[in-house]
């Protein structure tokens, strides 16, 4: 199932007539549901609890994947057989398919990752340097193993291709949606007409609202989530907000188990 994350269970509720019993339904929905921060799996097993769920997510660039390049993806579910179906049914001379048993990592990592998409086109447009990019990469991949080991994810998960895979892709090609918005916004665009003349579903934006809300409530420490924010919403000066996370606190460098409040 590939739907946009906003259309995901108004589509599976009204077609719920016509999966069949124990059927494998796997989500390639990389987003998060508005209301109560739900993830594609969490809908489907509410909609149509009567069939058998995971989800596919990784590096996985759909044209590349179209023109048979060398890829490799995630299939998470908690039961075992959808695992080695999925597996069986999608691995191939030019597509390696890993398995997960961290549900909701995996599809958190996903999510995630298309908000530090948006910051990577952001400093590209920008022109900073190579030290800068990896800088962003590697902490905003601290910031994502943070949040979502606060939510019950396994922090190894994010060491794989569905975390430190997907987010070095997403971040390094101009091919990602999400990459090409904030690319727009720092050459100068309005984020709606970023978006507008993209002409597709970029999640990284609603993510970001989401999960700089959730991050505050459950008061976990996520700098550049909320640097970003204030670009794209409030308006603030890309260099003045630079600076703010460049000045800010310096902590420890490996964090990624344990999750950091805000308060630390």
């Amino acid at each position: 199932v590939a739907i946009p994350s906003k259309a995901f269970r108004a589509v599976i509720r009204e077609n719920s007539d016509k999966f069949r019993d124990e059927q494998i339904v796997i989500s390639l929905t990389k987003g998060i549901e508005e209301h109560g921060f739900k993830l594609m799996s969490e809908i489907l097993q509410e909609e149509i609890p009567r069939c058998r769920t995971g989800v596919l997510s990784g590096p996985n660039l759909a044209g590349e994947i179209v023109n048979r390049d060398l890829t490799a993806t995630v299939i998470a579910a908690k039961d075992p057989d959808v695992r080695r179906s999925v597996q069986d049914l999608l691995g191939c001379e030019y597509f390696r398919v890993y398995a997960n048993v961290d549900v909701y990592g995996v599809e958190l990592a996903g999510a995630l990752k298309n908000i530090y998409a948006i910051v990577a086109g952001l400093a590209s447009a920008l022109e900073m340097g190579e030290n800068a990019k990896a800088m962003l990469i590697t902490r905003g991949l601290a910031e994502m193993s943070r949040f979502a080991v606060s939510l019950g994810a396994n922090p190894m998960t994010f060491m794989g291709l569905a975390g430190v895979g997907d987010l070095i892709v997403t971040c390094t090609s101009s091919k990602s949606r999400n990459f090409r918005v904030g690319y727009a916004v720092g050459q100068g665009q309005k984020l709606d007409d970023a978006v507008a003349e993209l002409g597709q579903v970029a999640e990284g934006i609603y993510t970001l609202k989401l999960v700089k809300q959730k991050a505050e409530a459950i008061g976990i420490y996520m700098p550049l989530v909320r640097g970003l924010y204030e670009i794209l919403y409030d308006n603030a000066s890309i260099k003045a907000v630079i600076n703010s996370l460049m000045m800010s606190v310096q902590n420890s460098d490996v964090e990624f188990i344990l999750p950091r409040t805000i308060s630390q």
